[in-house]
């Protein structure tokens, strides 16, 4: 194994370890989901109004990056190595 599979697969390690907590933190929108059905989705909160700043705007955010990561790390360990050879 070379020293780019190496760390490739620790960093898939890693994003993957990240990605199930941060998905775990993340809270279940069903409630949400339910309200929206019977008031018909119209809810001028605070939270509504200021939803990218909430901690679970954030969480899913980091998420969606670290998805990327995952992914593209993926490509990049099994393609990389062929054109070293």
């Amino acid at each position: 194994m070379g020293i780019v599979e190496i760390i490739g697969g620790v960093m898939l390690i890693i994003s993957c370890l990240l990605i199930i907590v941060l998905c775990l933190m993340q809270d279940s929108n069903q409630q949400q989901n339910m309200t929206a059905a019977i008031t018909g989705g119209v809810n001028d909160s605070f939270y509504e109004k200021n939803e990218g700043r909430t901690k679970e705007a954030i969480l899913k955010k980091v998420t969606k990056v670290l998805a990327i990561v995952f992914f593209i790390v993926t490509i990049l360990v099994n393609v990389v190595p062929n054109f070293i050879k």
